[in-house]
């Protein structure tokens, strides 16, 4: 299982608030029969009516760790919001607030979302901007955002750090991993190995 203590890497701003997962992903693209190549499409409405959107510009198109701001992934509960922000690099959100379904639909991909104050965003977006290429770092371990000599506290539930951290968040894992005991437990389920005679 993976465990995610931190994660690290460029950055991405886009300091707006209630994002709904109808922008970071169009509805017209969850007719897809799975997830591969959604990605590219992340924020394509909002991309093609804004030559200027963060997600289209050259110096950020190797970031993983997106900044936003309030009520982030707000609207209806579909996975391909997350999903399509995942394949398209990113590996952690960092914002005011999340909408609650978006979040544990980040969590159970692996994807940390944290919360700061709006004045530790905002300072960051603009680092961000005056130098693209600043290391941030999310660290769940001491709940803390790092960039040059600055950081700041961010929260996030401790059941999702703890899973982060541990690796549980990773269901498909823990179930590859519990396989032995799946299949003893299968051999005394009367209805897979066969019903009992009376």
């Amino acid at each position: 299982m993976k465990q995610i203590q931190t994660v690290s890497g460029k950055a991405i701003p886009l300091l707006l608030d209630d994002i709904d997962t109808d922008r970071i992903i169009p509805a017209r693209f969850l007719r897809c029969v799975s997830f591969e190549g959604i990605g590219e499409h992340a924020f394509e409405d909002d991309r093609l009516q804004d030559k200027n959107h963060p997600f289209n510009q050259p110096q950020y198109q190797e970031a993983n760790v997106l900044v936003s701001g309030r009520n982030f992934g707000c609207g209806s509960s579909r996975e391909h919001a997350p999903q399509s922000l995942m394949r398209w690099g990113i590996q952690a959100v960092i914002a005011e607030s999340f909408a609650e379904i978006f979040f544990g639909n980040c969590t159970s991909l692996g994807v940390p979302a944290v919360c700061a104050e709006r004045a530790d965003l905002e300072t960051l977006s603009k680092a961000i901007q005056a130098d693209p290429s600043l290391e941030v770092i999310v660290d769940l371990e001491i709940c803390q955002v790092k960039y040059g000599e600055t950081s700041f506290a961010v929260t996030i539930p401790e059941s999702a750090r703890t899973s982060l951290v541990s690796g549980q968040w990773d269901f498909l894992s823990q179930l590859l991993e519990n396989k032995p005991a799946i299949e003893e437990k299968k051999t005394t389920l009367p209805y897979l190995s066969g019903f009992s005679k009376v």
